[in-house]
């Protein structure tokens, strides 16, 4: 095992949007940063706009991330071109997607050894996901050429779990990739958010809570499939469903707005849009289930929120929720089964589950987990072998 001499941490994260958590990112980093002692700079971007709204994309704003992204490295250029950057400092980009990224290896290879750090990037999806949005907009074809450029000279890949590093070794990466599992979050920050004591479950409204994207990788159908299918069976509670959005509903696909506003009308489906994170954080005080269909939410935030704030959690077993969920098969469901799905809300709706925090107190740590790898002292979690699928059945906490 190599140990680093961290000099310093140049941060680079992301742009703040009120409808995404990446407002809370940076902050989440900063008190890991400072409670280890680490010598740190965030490295700041140019905002195109102060509406910290997602006008043209799905995840992050398409001019926004772009224009962000290349006014960070513009400044992360400067400070190496006045030698403030050391071959003893790592530079970690909390997004693999980094426009202007190519100005790294383009300086590097041309610059004393001795002012060359250490690249570390944090893959969220990418084109190795077949469910990531690239795939809904075609940019797969140059995506995936990026991605290999950027796998030719970063230090570290971090991936979010087991899965995702598996679909990085079939796809041919090659640098040194590591599973953090879990995604960057802070608890305390979570609940600090919360004044007072948390809601007792049993006070909390007979609510159901959907909290990703209403977009076709999250699945809306099979939700709405649920709810339907749970209005139609009179022997269960009368239960509120609901979607929590942190902006305007939208989805890049039609028939789930129409479906949408047909179950508004009929009374079926609530919809909270447009929510400031305290009043999610308020909503998910007074919520028993928070539900998730996705495909490729790749840990999912949501889920270390609601478990955070005291409301159970139920899950597919699919690609990263096993091992977000440490197997528990009674908050995870047979995917694309309504029969198992509904029959772990019921229970699920009726006490707080043995083992809530647990969840959340795994992901309070994914930071500790990255820096403890940027100083080299997370071998452990590397996965360069050719028997990396033995890590996948373990249960990590």
């Amino acid at each position: 095992m190599k140990l680093y001499k961290m000099r310093k941490l140049w941060y680079m994260g992301l742009e703040p949007y009120k409808a995404r958590y990446t407002l809370q990112l940076q902050e989440w980093n900063r008190a890991v940063f400072e409670r280890r002692g680490i010598d740190y700079e965030i490295v700041t971007g140019e905002t195109l706009s102060n509406d910290q709204a997602i006008v043209t994309g799905q995840v992050l704003d398409a001019h926004g991330r772009t224009y962000f992204g290349m006014s960070q490295l513009m400044n992360l250029v400067r400070k190496m071109k006045q030698g403030e950057v050391t071959n003893e400092d790592v530079i970690y980009f909390e997004d693999m997607f980094q426009p202007g990224i190519e100005s790294l290896p383009y300086i590097m290879d041309q610059i004393d050894p001795a002012h060359r750090p250490r690249i570390a990037v944090r893959c969220l999806a990418q084109s190795i996901d077949p469910d990531d949005f690239v795939h809904v907009w075609g940019m797969q074809k140059w995506m995936a050429l990026y991605e290999k450029m950027v796998d030719s000279f970063a230090d570290i890949i971090l991936a979010s779990n087991e899965e995702m590093a598996m679909h990085m070794k079939v796809a041919g990466w090659e640098g040194d990739i590591y599973n953090i599992s879990g995604l960057a979050f802070g608890k305390a920050e979570v609940r600090s958010r919360v004044r007072g004591d948390l809601k007792p479950f049993e006070d909390r409204a007979m609510r159901v809570g959907f909290a990703a994207r209403w977009d076709q990788e999250k699945q809306p159908d099979f939700y709405m499939d649920l709810i339907e299918a749970w209005n139609d069976n009179f022997h269960l509670p009368k239960v509120e469903f609901c979607i929590f959005s942190g902006a305007k509903l939208k989805s890049n696909n039609d028939s789930y707005m129409a479906r949408t506003r047909d179950l508004q009308a009929r009374g079926l489906l609530t919809v909270y849009e447009d929510l400031e994170k305290n009043d999610y954080y308020a909503l998910l005080n007074d919520t028993r289930v928070l539900f998730n269909c996705a495909l490729q939410d790749w840990v999912s935030n949501t889920v270390s929120e609601a478990d955070t704030l005291g409301s159970n959690v139920l899950y597919p077993a699919y690609r990263s929720f096993p091992e977000t969920f440490a197997n528990d098969a009674s908050r995870l469901y047979v995917p694309w089964s309504l029969e198992d799905a509904m029959s772990k809300l019921g229970t699920l709706l009726q006490k707080p589950h043995a083992r809530q925090g647990a969840i959340s107190d795994w992901t309070d740590g994914t930071i500790d987990r990255i820096v403890d790898i940027l100083e080299g002292k997370g071998e452990s979690w590397r996965r360069m072998t050719t028997d990396y699928r033995k890590h996948t059945h373990e249960s990590k906490y």
